[in-house]
Protein backbone atom coordinates (compact mmCIF):
# COMPACT_ATOMS: atom_id res chain seq x y z
CA UNK A 1 0.00 0.00 0.00
CA UNK A 2 0.94 3.37 -0.85
CA UNK A 3 1.38 6.45 1.53
CA UNK A 4 -1.42 8.66 2.62
CA UNK A 5 -0.39 12.15 2.52
CA UNK A 6 -3.35 14.67 3.28
CA UNK A 7 -3.13 18.08 0.83
CA UNK A 8 -4.37 20.98 1.70
CA UNK A 9 -5.90 22.11 -1.25
CA UNK A 10 -7.06 25.49 -3.14
CA UNK A 11 -7.08 24.56 -6.15
CA UNK A 12 -4.56 26.92 -7.66
CA UNK A 13 -1.10 26.20 -9.52
CA UNK A 14 0.68 25.45 -6.11
CA UNK A 15 -1.66 22.89 -4.67
CA UNK A 16 -2.22 21.65 -8.29
CA UNK A 17 1.70 20.97 -8.59
CA UNK A 18 1.63 19.78 -5.01
CA UNK A 19 -1.27 16.93 -5.83
CA UNK A 20 0.95 15.66 -9.20
CA UNK A 21 4.08 15.71 -8.12
CA UNK A 22 3.28 14.01 -4.39
CA UNK A 23 1.09 10.84 -6.23
CA UNK A 24 3.36 10.85 -9.54
CA UNK A 25 6.82 11.55 -7.95
CA UNK A 26 6.84 10.47 -4.79
CA UNK A 27 4.03 7.77 -5.08
CA UNK A 28 1.56 9.00 -2.51
CA UNK A 29 -2.17 8.32 -2.11
CA UNK A 30 -3.25 11.80 -1.89
CA UNK A 31 -6.37 12.77 -0.11
CA UNK A 32 -7.23 16.63 -1.27
CA UNK A 33 -8.97 18.28 1.45
CA UNK A 34 -10.32 22.12 0.93
CA UNK A 35 -11.92 24.02 4.44
CA UNK A 36 -14.31 26.45 3.39
CA UNK A 37 -14.07 29.33 5.87
CA UNK A 38 -16.56 31.12 4.29
CA UNK A 39 -14.54 31.42 0.89
CA UNK A 40 -16.60 28.98 -1.42
CA UNK A 41 -20.48 28.73 -2.70
CA UNK A 42 -21.37 25.11 -3.16
CA UNK A 43 -20.83 25.42 -6.88
CA UNK A 44 -17.36 26.42 -6.42
CA UNK A 45 -17.08 23.47 -3.60
CA UNK A 46 -18.01 21.11 -6.81
CA UNK A 47 -15.34 22.45 -9.38
CA UNK A 48 -12.21 22.05 -7.11
CA UNK A 49 -13.72 18.56 -6.23
CA UNK A 50 -13.81 17.80 -9.79
CA UNK A 51 -10.06 19.55 -10.69
CA UNK A 52 -8.63 17.54 -7.62
CA UNK A 53 -9.83 13.89 -9.15
CA UNK A 54 -8.60 15.06 -12.34
CA UNK A 55 -4.93 15.70 -10.70
CA UNK A 56 -5.56 11.94 -9.77
CA UNK A 57 -6.05 12.36 -5.86
CA UNK A 58 -7.02 9.20 -4.53
CA UNK A 59 -10.15 11.12 -2.21
CA UNK A 60 -11.47 14.48 -2.19
CA UNK A 61 -13.23 15.99 0.83
CA UNK A 62 -14.57 19.70 1.56
CA UNK A 63 -14.86 20.71 5.31
CA UNK A 64 -17.54 22.79 6.28
CA UNK A 65 -16.10 25.07 8.96
CA UNK A 66 -17.41 27.77 8.83
CA UNK A 67 -19.53 28.09 12.27
CA UNK A 68 -16.57 26.41 13.81
CA UNK A 69 -14.37 29.16 12.46
CA UNK A 70 -16.85 31.65 14.07
CA UNK A 71 -17.25 29.58 17.55
CA UNK A 72 -13.76 29.47 17.45
CA UNK A 73 -11.97 32.52 16.79
CA UNK A 74 -14.30 35.42 14.96
CA UNK A 75 -16.79 35.73 17.98
CA UNK A 76 -13.19 36.87 19.84
CA UNK A 77 -12.29 39.12 17.36
CA UNK A 78 -15.83 40.72 17.58
CA UNK A 79 -15.50 40.64 21.23
CA UNK A 80 -11.95 42.26 21.07
CA UNK A 81 -12.69 44.73 18.47
CA UNK A 82 -9.72 43.19 16.59
CA UNK A 83 -8.08 45.59 14.42
CA UNK A 84 -4.06 44.81 13.17
CA UNK A 85 -2.20 47.85 13.54
CA UNK A 86 -5.41 49.57 14.26
CA UNK A 87 -6.86 48.94 10.14
CA UNK A 88 -6.86 45.17 9.73
CA UNK A 89 -9.49 42.51 10.71
CA UNK A 90 -7.08 39.52 10.73
CA UNK A 91 -8.91 37.78 7.74
CA UNK A 92 -6.59 35.76 6.60
CA UNK A 93 -4.38 34.76 9.83
CA UNK A 94 -7.83 33.85 11.40
CA UNK A 95 -8.71 31.53 8.71
CA UNK A 96 -5.15 30.04 7.85
CA UNK A 97 -4.94 28.50 11.85
CA UNK A 98 -8.53 26.94 11.58
CA UNK A 99 -8.10 25.02 8.53
CA UNK A 100 -4.73 23.78 9.43
CA UNK A 101 -6.21 22.55 12.43
CA UNK A 102 -9.16 21.21 10.74
CA UNK A 103 -6.36 19.68 8.07
CA UNK A 104 -4.49 17.84 11.17
CA UNK A 105 -7.96 16.65 12.33
CA UNK A 106 -8.79 14.43 8.83
CA UNK A 107 -4.71 13.58 8.54
CA UNK A 108 -5.32 12.28 12.42
CA UNK A 109 -8.72 10.46 11.65
CA UNK A 110 -7.66 8.96 8.34
CA UNK A 111 -4.28 7.68 9.48
CA UNK A 112 -1.94 9.59 7.52
CA UNK A 113 1.62 9.33 6.82
CA UNK A 114 2.09 13.00 5.86
CA UNK A 115 0.19 16.64 5.28
CA UNK A 116 1.56 18.82 2.47
CA UNK A 117 0.67 22.53 1.92
CA UNK A 118 1.62 24.72 -1.16
CA UNK A 119 3.07 27.72 0.41
CA UNK A 120 6.33 29.36 -0.56
CA UNK A 121 8.96 30.11 2.12
CA UNK A 122 8.27 33.84 1.38
CA UNK A 123 5.21 34.59 3.37
CA UNK A 124 3.23 34.12 7.11
CA UNK A 125 1.31 30.74 5.65
CA UNK A 126 4.09 28.40 6.18
CA UNK A 127 4.06 29.00 9.92
CA UNK A 128 0.88 29.05 10.91
CA UNK A 129 0.19 26.07 8.82
CA UNK A 130 3.53 23.96 9.94
CA UNK A 131 3.44 25.03 13.74
CA UNK A 132 -0.24 24.08 13.85
CA UNK A 133 0.73 20.55 12.38
CA UNK A 134 3.80 20.41 14.62
CA UNK A 135 1.62 20.68 17.68
CA UNK A 136 -1.21 18.60 16.53
CA UNK A 137 0.40 15.83 14.93
CA UNK A 138 3.96 15.94 15.59
CA UNK A 139 4.37 12.67 14.20
CA UNK A 140 3.30 13.52 10.80
CA UNK A 141 5.60 14.32 8.08
CA UNK A 142 5.39 17.59 7.22
CA UNK A 143 5.57 17.77 2.93
CA UNK A 144 6.41 21.21 1.09
CA UNK A 145 7.01 21.02 -2.13
CA UNK A 146 6.54 24.64 -3.52
CA UNK A 147 8.84 26.01 -0.38
CA UNK A 148 11.58 23.31 0.06
CA UNK A 149 12.66 23.33 -4.24
CA UNK A 150 11.99 26.98 -4.62
CA UNK A 151 10.21 26.41 -7.78
CA UNK A 152 9.20 29.02 -10.44
CA UNK A 153 5.67 29.68 -11.62
CA UNK A 154 6.85 28.17 -15.23
CA UNK A 155 8.58 25.24 -13.47
CA UNK A 156 5.52 24.26 -12.06
CA UNK A 157 3.49 24.87 -15.05
CA UNK A 158 5.98 22.80 -17.37
CA UNK A 159 5.55 20.05 -14.85
CA UNK A 160 1.76 19.80 -14.92
CA UNK A 161 2.04 20.01 -18.57
CA UNK A 162 4.23 17.02 -19.25
CA UNK A 163 2.24 15.17 -16.49
CA UNK A 164 -0.84 15.43 -19.38
CA UNK A 165 -2.77 17.98 -16.70
CA UNK A 166 -4.31 21.22 -18.69
CA UNK A 167 -5.59 23.68 -16.74
CA UNK A 168 -5.93 27.87 -17.56
CA UNK A 169 -2.15 28.64 -16.45
CA UNK A 170 -2.89 32.75 -17.15
CA UNK A 171 -1.79 34.29 -13.61
CA UNK A 172 -4.83 36.47 -12.56
CA UNK A 173 -3.63 40.29 -12.37
CA UNK A 174 -4.77 40.23 -8.86
CA UNK A 175 -4.79 37.25 -6.15
CA UNK A 176 -8.02 37.41 -4.36
CA UNK A 177 -8.31 35.02 -0.99
CA UNK A 178 -12.44 35.25 0.15
CA UNK A 179 -13.93 33.97 3.42
CA UNK A 180 -16.24 34.89 6.13
CA UNK A 181 -14.15 37.80 7.87
CA UNK A 182 -12.80 39.38 4.68
CA UNK A 183 -11.38 39.22 1.78
CA UNK A 184 -7.38 39.72 0.43
CA UNK A 185 -6.18 41.71 -2.06
CA UNK A 186 -2.90 41.35 -3.69
CA UNK A 187 -1.04 42.55 -6.63
CA UNK A 188 1.90 44.89 -8.13
CA UNK A 189 0.47 47.47 -6.36
CA UNK A 190 0.74 46.24 -2.92
CA UNK A 191 4.31 45.47 -3.48
CA UNK A 192 5.60 48.41 -3.14
CA UNK A 193 4.99 51.34 -0.82
CA UNK A 194 3.63 53.82 -2.74
CA UNK A 195 0.36 53.16 -4.76
CA UNK A 196 -3.10 51.96 -3.72
CA UNK A 197 -5.20 49.22 -5.30
CA UNK A 198 -7.46 50.38 -8.15
CA UNK A 199 -11.24 50.00 -8.28
CA UNK A 200 -11.49 46.69 -10.12
CA UNK A 201 -8.83 44.82 -8.03
CA UNK A 202 -11.62 44.94 -5.41
CA UNK A 203 -13.98 41.95 -6.29
CA UNK A 204 -17.43 43.57 -4.34
CA UNK A 205 -17.86 46.68 -7.20
CA UNK A 206 -20.28 49.54 -5.97
CA UNK A 207 -23.61 48.92 -6.59
CA UNK A 208 -25.33 50.95 -4.42
CA UNK A 209 -25.49 54.66 -4.48
CA UNK A 210 -28.28 55.51 -2.33
CA UNK A 211 -27.75 55.47 1.60
CA UNK A 212 -29.90 52.59 3.27
CA UNK A 213 -30.38 51.85 7.02
CA UNK A 214 -28.87 49.23 8.66
CA UNK A 215 -29.92 47.91 12.35
CA UNK A 216 -27.72 45.51 14.30
CA UNK A 217 -29.24 43.68 16.89
CA UNK A 218 -26.21 42.13 19.53
CA UNK A 219 -26.59 40.04 22.58
CA UNK A 220 -23.84 39.17 24.73
CA UNK A 221 -21.56 40.30 21.95
CA UNK A 222 -22.99 38.35 19.08
CA UNK A 223 -24.45 39.39 16.22
CA UNK A 224 -28.10 38.12 16.21
CA UNK A 225 -29.99 39.82 14.12
CA UNK A 226 -29.88 42.76 11.18
CA UNK A 227 -32.59 44.56 10.35
CA UNK A 228 -35.19 43.09 12.12
CA UNK A 229 -34.62 39.54 11.04
CA UNK A 230 -33.16 36.72 13.24
CA UNK A 231 -30.84 34.02 12.49
CA UNK A 232 -30.10 30.77 14.41
CA UNK A 233 -26.35 31.38 14.17
CA UNK A 234 -23.99 34.34 13.96
CA UNK A 235 -22.14 33.40 11.09
CA UNK A 236 -25.62 34.05 8.52
CA UNK A 237 -25.96 37.51 10.21
CA UNK A 238 -22.18 38.08 9.34
CA UNK A 239 -23.30 37.30 5.51
CA UNK A 240 -26.24 39.35 5.47
CA UNK A 241 -24.65 42.60 6.44
CA UNK A 242 -21.58 41.36 4.44
CA UNK A 243 -24.13 41.18 0.94
CA UNK A 244 -25.67 44.63 2.28
CA UNK A 245 -22.63 46.64 3.09
CA UNK A 246 -20.08 44.88 0.63
CA UNK A 247 -22.87 46.62 -2.37
CA UNK A 248 -21.38 50.15 -0.87
CA UNK A 249 -17.96 49.24 -1.42
CA UNK A 250 -17.49 49.60 2.81
CA UNK A 251 -14.82 48.07 3.96
CA UNK A 252 -11.49 48.60 1.74
CA UNK A 253 -8.27 49.54 2.66
CA UNK A 254 -4.35 48.20 2.61
CA UNK A 255 -2.78 46.65 5.75
CA UNK A 256 0.72 47.55 6.21
CA UNK A 257 2.42 45.23 9.05
CA UNK A 258 5.06 42.76 10.26
CA UNK A 259 5.16 39.60 8.74
CA UNK A 260 6.37 36.16 11.40
CA UNK A 261 9.37 35.58 9.02
CA UNK A 262 10.62 39.17 10.01
CA UNK A 263 9.24 41.45 6.87
CA UNK A 264 7.55 44.44 6.19
CA UNK A 265 4.40 43.20 4.25
CA UNK A 266 1.46 45.24 2.43
CA UNK A 267 -1.96 43.91 1.65
CA UNK A 268 -5.44 44.93 0.57
CA UNK A 269 -8.39 43.85 1.85
CA UNK A 270 -12.19 44.11 1.45
CA UNK A 271 -14.08 43.34 4.73
CA UNK A 272 -17.69 44.98 4.89
CA UNK A 273 -19.30 43.17 7.02
CA UNK A 274 -16.23 43.05 9.83
CA UNK A 275 -15.47 46.78 9.15
CA UNK A 276 -19.02 47.39 10.24
CA UNK A 277 -19.51 45.14 12.99
CA UNK A 278 -16.13 45.48 14.85
CA UNK A 279 -17.27 49.55 15.06
CA UNK A 280 -21.03 49.03 15.95
CA UNK A 281 -20.20 46.79 18.37
CA UNK A 282 -17.39 49.07 19.86
CA UNK A 283 -20.11 51.95 20.05
CA UNK A 284 -22.19 49.84 22.15
CA UNK A 285 -19.25 48.73 24.58
CA UNK A 286 -18.95 52.27 24.93
CA UNK A 287 -22.52 52.86 26.37
CA UNK A 288 -22.07 49.42 28.39
CA UNK A 289 -18.97 48.83 29.73
CA UNK A 290 -16.94 50.47 32.52
CA UNK A 291 -13.86 52.85 31.96
CA UNK A 292 -11.60 50.03 33.22
CA UNK A 293 -13.24 46.99 31.16
CA UNK A 294 -13.10 49.38 27.87
CA UNK A 295 -9.10 49.64 28.97
CA UNK A 296 -8.15 45.84 30.21
CA UNK A 297 -10.02 44.94 26.85
CA UNK A 298 -8.19 47.51 24.88
CA UNK A 299 -4.87 45.82 26.09
CA UNK A 300 -5.81 42.06 26.13
CA UNK A 301 -7.45 42.34 22.45
CA UNK A 302 -4.22 43.39 21.25
CA UNK A 303 -2.55 40.64 22.49
CA UNK A 304 -4.85 38.31 21.34
CA UNK A 305 -4.47 39.86 17.76
CA UNK A 306 -1.11 39.83 17.39
CA UNK A 307 -0.36 36.14 19.01
CA UNK A 308 -3.52 35.26 16.88
CA UNK A 309 -1.55 36.63 13.59
CA UNK A 310 2.01 35.34 15.06
CA UNK A 311 0.84 31.63 14.56
CA UNK A 312 0.24 31.00 18.51
CA UNK A 313 -3.55 30.72 18.41
CA UNK A 314 -2.72 26.91 20.60
CA UNK A 315 -1.01 28.75 23.16
CA UNK A 316 -3.37 28.48 26.91
CA UNK A 317 -2.92 31.99 27.48
CA UNK A 318 -5.31 32.89 24.09
CA UNK A 319 -8.00 30.56 26.10
CA UNK A 320 -7.45 32.99 29.42
CA UNK A 321 -8.01 35.78 27.34
CA UNK A 322 -11.25 34.66 25.97
CA UNK A 323 -12.16 33.66 28.90
CA UNK A 324 -12.45 37.30 29.76
CA UNK A 325 -13.79 38.46 26.73
CA UNK A 326 -16.56 36.16 27.04
CA UNK A 327 -17.35 37.28 30.47
CA UNK A 328 -16.89 41.36 29.35
CA UNK A 329 -20.23 40.37 27.50
CA UNK A 330 -22.51 40.27 29.65
CA UNK A 331 -24.27 43.40 29.32
CA UNK A 332 -23.12 44.28 25.77
CA UNK A 333 -26.64 43.55 24.39
CA UNK A 334 -28.94 45.75 22.20
CA UNK A 335 -29.27 47.52 18.51
CA UNK A 336 -26.55 49.61 16.86
CA UNK A 337 -28.23 51.88 14.13
CA UNK A 338 -26.35 52.57 11.10
CA UNK A 339 -26.56 54.64 7.89
CA UNK A 340 -24.41 52.98 4.47
CA UNK A 341 -23.02 55.00 1.99
CA UNK A 342 -20.69 54.67 -0.76
CA UNK A 343 -17.27 53.62 0.76
CA UNK A 344 -18.41 54.45 4.07
CA UNK A 345 -20.56 54.29 6.67
CA UNK A 346 -22.68 56.49 10.09
CA UNK A 347 -22.79 54.90 13.39
CA UNK A 348 -26.11 56.68 14.64
CA UNK A 349 -26.49 55.73 17.90
CA UNK A 350 -27.81 52.38 20.20
CA UNK A 351 -30.33 51.56 21.94
CA UNK A 352 -30.02 49.21 25.27
CA UNK A 353 -31.65 48.12 28.63
CA UNK A 354 -28.13 48.07 29.81
CA UNK A 355 -26.78 51.75 28.45
CA UNK A 356 -24.70 53.44 31.60
CA UNK A 357 -25.60 57.02 29.91
CA UNK A 358 -28.85 57.00 31.94
CA UNK A 359 -30.36 60.39 32.18
CA UNK A 360 -31.06 59.31 36.09
CA UNK A 361 -28.02 59.96 36.96
CA UNK A 362 -27.25 63.65 34.89
CA UNK A 363 -26.46 65.10 31.73
CA UNK A 364 -23.11 65.70 30.31
CA UNK A 365 -21.98 69.53 30.93
CA UNK A 366 -26.24 70.73 31.60
CA UNK A 367 -27.23 68.97 35.04
CA UNK A 368 -26.05 66.24 37.31
CA UNK A 369 -28.18 63.76 40.31
CA UNK A 370 -25.34 62.26 41.86
CA UNK A 371 -22.78 65.12 43.21
CA UNK A 372 -23.14 68.39 44.21
CA UNK A 373 -20.50 71.28 43.79
CA UNK A 374 -18.74 70.91 46.99
CA UNK A 375 -18.14 67.34 46.43
CA UNK A 376 -16.25 68.45 43.25
CA UNK A 377 -14.48 70.91 45.50
CA UNK A 378 -13.17 68.45 47.46
CA UNK A 379 -12.75 65.65 45.36
CA UNK A 380 -10.36 67.76 43.11
CA UNK A 381 -8.16 68.95 46.07
CA UNK A 382 -7.52 65.57 47.49
CA UNK A 383 -6.72 63.97 44.01
CA UNK A 384 -4.52 67.10 43.09
CA UNK A 385 -2.64 66.54 46.20
CA UNK A 386 0.43 64.60 45.25
CA UNK A 387 0.40 66.09 41.86
CA UNK A 388 1.10 69.45 44.22
CA UNK A 389 4.00 68.29 46.27
CA UNK A 390 5.75 66.50 43.26
CA UNK A 391 5.71 70.51 41.50
CA UNK A 392 6.23 72.51 44.88
CA UNK A 393 9.15 70.31 45.19
CA UNK A 394 10.70 70.09 41.89
CA UNK A 395 9.90 73.28 40.89
CA UNK A 396 12.99 74.91 39.99
CA UNK A 397 13.17 71.73 37.27
CA UNK A 398 12.37 72.57 33.52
Amino acid sequence: MNKKVILAFSGGLDTSYCAKYLSETLGYDVYAVTVNTGGFSKEEEKELEKKALNLGVKEYRCVDAQEDYYNSCVKYLIFGNVLKNNTYPLSVSAERTIQAQEIAKYAIEVGADAIAHGSTGAGNDQVRFDLIFQVMCPNIEIITPIRDMALSREEEIEFLKNHGYEMEFQKAQYSVNKGLWGTSVGGKETLTSRNYLPEEAFPSQVQETQPSELEIEFKNGEVVAVNGESFNHSVYAIQKIEELASAYGIGRDIHVGDTIVGIKGRVGFEAAAASVIIKAHHLLEKHTLSKYQQMMKSQLSDWYGNWLHEALFLDPVMRNIESFLTDSQKTVSGKVFVTLHPYRFILNGIESDHDLMSDKFGSYGEANRAWTGEDVKGYTKIVSNSLNIYHQINKNIN
